[in-house]
């Protein structure tokens, strides 16, 4: 685990400097398990994220803007009534837990003096945010309620006493010496790095591998020295943030790890590293809790249509037979005198034979000649005319493919805000039941919500993530002479760069949005075409977000999150 006791005492350090003595002025809580502090600290506006993702829990300032619901929930309205206004007094981690304490103190309604405690427990999916009244040591809420059915040993429940998690017991790392170390550590029973985090407190199997690497030949002399060194290192804030990357894997810790052997980069603070390591991670979570019956939905039309195409394919095989229905059915009836009732087949002179060969014609023993002869007729016909319906119904099949093909690559890079407008769309087009029809107006009438990208020379560059913002931006926003950018053959964004005549660097970024906004994200070379707004038509009943283009050109870029980031609008 990155996010370790010692990791969480680094990140208090950090918020104590930046934080202490400011004024909580806003609380949001945009997501279930999140809450978000506006802080005035130093003549600054800070943002302050308290996260119990099961997942993703952390407490670290963000730069990152979160969309809040248009209805509070019950807990940020507790904490709005408890601390907004209030003072934050101090910020301290308890032992060398992930437990962190922030001391808020204020007035409350009636003007007496009051003492809050708001504690964030860093555990996994036991993490946790409560609201403490101090004076009391009263529980007010929390964002996860715990009973005594869950946990015997304390409950997190409104109006209980709050008690800590029980006591570990361990070594704390920052009062050890080396002979602490040597007292703990079994050299004789193996798997150091695994004693290392079960005697001291806020080790991770991270830091304890770390420890071993640096060690070198771990023995008694060099693993006490390698430990020290690194508690020294970080007692002292002697921090690098970095991320190291290897294969799709990525960790972060207060230093680079040499025992990761990968790429690093490093930031100039733990928050700003935080804000990179979790770019769309718990966005992307949160898109799957919330898509997953619109991903299941559309992933099910896509098939259904993909079998109906195989279908309709085989049937126009059989119709493309017509041709011998028909010479069935006039050979047939030139040799009626031949043919008796009770025949399961004849063999007759194929006249449409250039070598005069012999044709054996299947009959029902059932019919008579001229019956059987009329059933070629029928089947001919029926066979003839079903071409071109069966050729029709293909060509929508395919377009409702590509259709969901699109909206599923639309799933994948969304966000919740376009996971909502993508169940307005597939409600519009009939494929879902509307669960809120009277508010389906209101909705109907909202402008979708685009994401605004700034490139290197100033110029603004806007995104839209699914149909229904690609339509908005393409067909009303974007002006005739501006320059619209969409991956070529492949689904993805429509990127549009705000100005009649961008720089070769400005097309450039504009197409590494639209790549990176595509299918072919994890792709390299990905061709993008770009042509002038006027160019681009929607032809009439066309699907959302579908159009025709011409007189484009085409860039060749592969996708970079890093330039993403860079360009994103703040």
């Amino acid at each position: 685990m990155s996010f370790d006791g010692l990791f969480t005492k680094a990140m208090v350090d950090e918020l104590s400097r930046t934080l202490k003595g400011g004024r909580i002025n806003k609380v949001h809580q945009p997501y279930k398990n999140e809450v978000i502090l506006t802080i005035r600290a130093n003549g600054v506006n800070q943002k302050l994220l308290f996260s119990a993702h099961p997942s993703y829990a952390r407490v670290q300032l963000t730069n990152e803007a979160y969309e809040n619901p248009s209805e509070p929930p019950m807990f940020c309205m507790l904490l709005r009534k408890h601390i907004e206004g209030y003072i934050l007094e101090d910020v301290y981690q308890v032992e060398n837990d992930r437990m962190i304490i922030f001391e808020i103190k204020g007035r409350n309604e009636i003007g007496d003096v009051s003492y809050k405690q708001l504690i964030i427990e860093i555990m996994g999916r036991h993490s946790n945010i409560v609201m403490v009244d101090k004076t009391r040591n009263i529980i007010l809420d929390s964002v996860k309620h715990v009973s005594f059915a869950v946990n015997s040993h304390r409950a997190i429940l409104p109006g209980q006493t709050y008690i800590y998690p029980p006591e570990q017991n361990k070594q704390n790392p920052f009062l050890a010496g080396a002979d602490d170390v040597l007292r703990k550590i079994d050299f004789n029973s193996g798997k150091l790095d695994k004693q290392i985090v079960e005697h001291f407190a806020g080790t991770s199997p991270l830091f304890a591998k770390e420890v071993i690497f640096q060690s070198g030949i771990a023995n008694r002399a060099t693993v006490p020295t390698a430990f020290l060194q690194l508690i020294q290192r970080i007692k002292s804030g002697e921090l690098v943030p970095s991320i190291m990357s290897t294969g799709n894997k990525e960790v972060f810790y207060l230093f680079p790890l040499e025992h990761i052997n990968g790429e690093v980069k490093s930031f100039s603070t733990l928050s700003e590293m935080l804000d990179r390591f979790y770019f769309g991670k718990a966005e992307r979570d949160r898109v799957k809790q919330q898509g997953n019956d619109i991903e299941r939905l559309i992933i099910n039309e896509k098939e259904k249509n993909e079998k109906k195409i195989e279908k309709l394919e085989s049937t126009l095989r059989e119709a493309e037979k017509a041709d011998q229905l028909q010479r069935f059915g006039e050979l047939l009836t030139a040799n009626l005198y031949s043919v008796k009732k009770g025949m399961k087949d004849i063999e007759v002179i194929d006249y449409y034979d250039e070598m005069g060969g012999t044709i054996v014609i299947p009959l029902d023993p059932r019919k008579t000649p001229s019956e059987n002869a009329q059933k070629y007729f029928s089947k001919y016909q029926k066979a003839k005319n079903s071409v071109s319906i069966v050729i029709e119904q293909i060509e929508k099949a395919r377009e409702e493919v590509l259709y969901f093909e699109n909206l599923l690559q639309q799933v994948q890079s969304a966000s919740p805000k376009d996971i909502q407008e993508i169940r307005e769309e597939l409600v519009e087009g009939g494929y879902i039941r509307d669960r809120q029809k009277r508010n389906a107006k209101k909705v109907n009438n909202a402008k979708p919500v685009l994401d605004y990208y700034l490139s290197s020379d100033g110029t603004e560059l806007i995104v839209g993530k699914n149909n229904k913002q690609n339509d908005y931006l393409t067909n009303k926003l974007a002006a005739r002479d501006e320059i619209w950018l969409h991956t070529k053959d492949i689904p993805g964004s429509h990127v549009v760069i705000r100005s009649k005549e961008p720089s070769e660097e400005t097309i450039h970024e504009a197409a590494n949005l639209a790549a990176y906004y595509s299918k072919a994200r994890n792709s390299s070379s990905v061709p993008v075409d770009f042509t002038k707004v006027r160019h681009v038509k929607k032809p009439s009943g066309a699907k959302p977000g579908f159009v025709i283009y011409d007189n484009q050109q085409t860039v060749y870029v592969t996708p970079q999150e890093e330039l993403v980031l860079k360009l994103k609008k703040k």
